[in-house]
Parts: structure tokens; C-alpha cells; sequence
């Protein structure tokens, strides 16, 4: 049968589902943090890195950047350690450029319906155990037997309400739907025939795992192919917009609300971002938050800078910035050359006090210490200007920086703006230089070979 066919390809994954539905009392977890480890160690989902968030963050301050109806919805946000792995209180450690993950909280209200919708007793309490076949090529990574509550690993670990299913999934419920024509479109999702259509409804549409359910009433999945089936619950990354020497057991952070339109014109918003900005200071909610080294190494005071960071990829440069302003209180420090970009001066210019207080005499990006910081408004005139322009107009301070071992530091949109940057470079090292394209080219491999030429990017 086809279900005995699938029911052998869950088996290849090596997890046996025990279900214990019947109250009982929880083992007496330590902390918080075991709970969530043990709870996301159940997880038939791949995961990477640490189970066991190396802090808790309390948010202490969230105030918008830009102005509404802008076009765009950036976030402020500040954040206290409020515990460790290690003790009570420790202070939190990281470097400039480097990354925190936090695990995003999803809306009670859909975990309510997608416990009804499933039949699933929120009180009860599971256990997920490694199969022998797992315990015998020596895995270490899994969770002991000890019960969970069944809404606790819902909440932790399925993405319900913000992930789309994938096609599989379809032809999983095709075996549990009761109602003749829900079968045969499930069946034709699942068909190669079928598969533009699944894409529109789907993938196009970004349906999420309860719509899906809800789409197809006559369907009843049993728990252990929910468990199996349902995308994980993914921690999301941001880069971290402090420098921890100027807030300790702070973490700030830059966060933009993503929101996009469906082609039926249905508004949809992340997950992680909008819960983000709509947590209020004065409710004490704590975040499981992880700290992972970035693509943005932290730089030596003794090196100059030349910073690129359009939008939101200014974030971990506020952090450089703070660090560097620091270290100039005890010793000299190199020049910075920091360009930045937006729609518009009055919308979306993040940090704009922050900035032109660095510019003043004396500050970091002040030209009287071999700095500057200079800004593309894309929109605010007839042609758009962006950051490439802008280096284009500075290219004698930049190749002087170069010349004298600058490092080059590029965040934002993995869309066009590493390309132009990089071609405006080449650009520049050429008209300066006064050598080919090439020879530029080559200029700016050795950069990247000697470790002076970082991009963090993402779309």
C-alpha cells in the first residue's frame, strides 16, 4: 500500500514516536533552558549547533526607526541577559560583527487551532526517542525519555503557522482524507501533473501548515506523521547592532518587519520579525537567544575601515563604530569611511543622530580624523543615487585607504548591492591606481585572500 510505502520512508529518518496521552506529572527539568534543549532535541527536524540557548534576553527598549507609511518598518530593539547557561546573571560575551539567533515565539492563537484542528489534548505529554538504528551509529543528540507537555513541543518546535508544507506532505494527507474530492486534489497536488498547480496554491501563496489543514476539514492526520511532516520550528538570525564593551550584558538589535503581498493579494508577514516589534518593554518575555561568530570579523583599532552597509545593513556597523569610538578614548585609532544609503532623508535614515554625533570634530567618521560618512538618498531626486555612487564620488579618500591596508566591510541586500559595490571598487582601484581592470580585479582577490574583504548579505 501507499501509506505502508510512506510510513518506511519516515522510518529512514530513524525516529520511533512514543505518545504517552495520559496526564502525568513532568520530570523536574533544572531550568528553563533544559526544557527548551530537551524539548527541541525531540525534534525529528535537522538542526544545527546548540540545543540549549546560551542566554535568556529581556527586552528593555523598542522604538520604531523610520516614519509609518515610509514603505519600510525598522525596529529598534535593546535586550538584556537575564540568565546563562552557566550561572544566574552572567554577563552575555560577543565581538563586534557577530550574530545572534533568537527563537521566535508563535502566535497562541494558532497553536490553539492547530491543536483543535488536529484533535491534539494540549495537556497530555509525549516523548520522542532515537530508534535503535540511530542509538547504533552512535548518536549522542537526543532528547532522554522524559515527557514533554504536547502543547510546550508544538509551541517549540512546529512551524504551523509560518513555514509552507512540502509537496510530500500533500501525499501523506491524500492517505488520510475521508472526503472523496479532498482525496483526488490532494492526489493531483501530489502527481507530477499536478505540480504547477500545487506550486500556486502553495509555495506562491505561502499557505502555512494550518491553512493547508484547514483547507481539507475531512483530513486527520495522526500525531506521528505531524511530527514527522511539519517543517521545524527555525531559530532566526540577526546582526547584532552593539558593541558589547560599550553595553555590557547588552544586545541591540536592527530588526525590519518583513511584509510582501500575495499574488491574491493576501498580506503576509514574518514570523520572527513581527513578533519582534510588537513586544512591549514592560512584559517581561524571555527570548532563547544563541551567539554565533558572523561573516564580519571584528577589526583591529590599528586597521582603517572602509564600511558599506545600504538599510538595515548598517546594523552591525553601529556596533563597529560604538567599539571603535571606545578605543579612541585610551590610544589612537585607524580612519573609518562609513556609506550609507536609503529611500529617503526624512523616512528611513536609521540612526541618523547616531551618525552625524560619530561626524562631528573629533568622532570616529570626522575627516579630522581621516573619516566620513557619506549618505545616498535613492529617492529624494529625480535619478536615483545609491551607495556605488557615492564611493565613486570619494574614490581618492578610498584609494588612499586602501593604500595604507584598509579593510573593506559590505552588509545589506544579497539582491544587486554586493555586485555594484564590487564592480564600483574595481572601478575605482583602476582610475586611481592607474593600472587595467584586471589588475584591479586581482587587487581585490588579494584582499579577500589576506582576509580584508567581507560581505554579509542576505535577501
Amino acid at each position: 500500500m501507499i501509506l505502508d510505502a510512506c510510513m518506511s520512508t519516515i522510518v529512514c529518518i530513524w525516529y520511533a514516536i512514543h505518545l504517552r496521552m495520559k496526564l502525568m506529572a513532568v520530570a523536574d527539568f533544572k531550568s528553563l533552558e533544559m526544557l527548551i534543549e530537551r524539548t527541541r532535541s525531540m525534534s525529528p527536524g535537522k538542526s544545527s549547533g546548540k540545543m540549549r540557548p546560551d542566554c535568556f534576553l529581556n527586552l528593555t527598549e523598542n522604538c520604531p526607526l523610520t516614519r509609518p507609511g515610509s514603505g519600510k518598518d525598522v525596529w529598534h530593539l535593546e535586550f538584556e541577559a537575564v540568565s546563562s547557561s552557566f550561572s544566574l546573571f552572567q554577563s552575555i560575551h560577543y565581538d563586534v560583527g557577530d550574530v545572534l539567533e533568537v527563537l521566535p515565539s508563535q502566535d497562541p492563537v494558532a497553536v490553539d487551532a492547530f491543536m483543535k484542528r488536529c484533535n491534539l489534548n494540549p495537556e497530555a505529554y509525549i516523548t520522542v526517542q532515537p530508534s535503535k538504528k540511530e542509538n547504533s551509529m552512535g548518536d549522542t543528540n537526543h532528547a532522554p525519555d522524559i515527557p514533554v507537555k504536547l502543547k510546550t513541543f508544538v509551541e517549540l518546535t512546529m512551524d504551523i503557522a509560518s513555514a509552507s508544507p512540502r509537496r510530500y506532505f500533500f501525499e501523506i494527507m491524500s492517505n488520510f482524507a475521508s472526503a472523496q474530492h479532498e482525496k483526488e486534489r490532494l492526489q493531483y497536488f501530489a502527481s507530477p501533473e499536478g505540480r504547477d498547480d500545487l506550486y500556486q496554491y502553495n509555495q506562491k501563496e505561502r499557505r502555512t501548515v494550518l491553512e493547508v489543514l484547514e483547507d481539507f476539514p475531512s483530513v486527520q492526520m495522526p500525531l506521528e506523521w505531524l511530527v514527522q511532516l511539519i517543517p521545524p520550528l527555525k531559530t532566526r538570525a540577526f546582526s547584532i547592532s552593539s558593541s558589547n564593551s560599550a553595553h555590557p550584558n547588552q544586545v541591540h538589535l536592527t530588526v525590519s518587519v518583513v511584509s510582501w503581498t500575495t499574488p491574491y493579494k493576501r498580506t503576509r508577514k514574518g514570523l520572527c520579525s513581527t513578533w519582534l516589534a510588537g513586544l512591549d518593554p514592560q512584559q517581561r518575555v524571555l527570548i532563547p537567544a544563541w551567539f554565533h561568530k558572523g561573516s564580519l570579523p571584528s577589526p583591529s583599532p590599528s586597521v582603517p575601515l572602509i564600511l558599506i552597509g545600504p538599510g538595515t545593513g548598517c546594523a552591525p556597523f553601529r556596533g563597529f563604530v560604538e567599539e571603535r569610538a571606545l578605543q579612541s578614548k585610551s590610544g589612537p585609532t585607524a580612519p573609518v569611511l562609513f556609506f550609507f544609503g536609503c529611500r529617503n532623508e526624512e523616512n528611513d535614515f536609521l540612526y541618523r543622530d547616531f551618525w552625524l554625533s560619530h561626524l562631528q570634530s573629533g568622532g570616529v567618521l570626522s575627516e579630522d580624523k581621516g573619516g566620513g560618512f557619506y549618505v545616498a538618498f535613492s529617492r529624494d531626486q529625480p535619478q536615483k543615487v545609491y551607495v556605488q555612487h557615492k564611493m565613486r564620488e570619494q574614490s581618492t579618500k578610498i584609494w588612499n585607504l586602501l593604500a595604507g591596508g584598509a579593510a573593506v566591510y559590505i552588509a545589506g541586500s544579497a539582491n544587486k548591492m554586493p555586485s555594484d559595490v564590487l564592480a564600483a571598487l574595481e572601478e575605482i582601484i583602476s582610475l586611481e591606481g592607474g593600472v587595467t581592470k584586471e589588475v584591479a580585479a586581482r587587487w581585490i582577490h588579494a584582499l579577500e585572500k589576506s582576509g580584508k574583504y567581507h560581505v554579509e548579505a542576505w535577501s
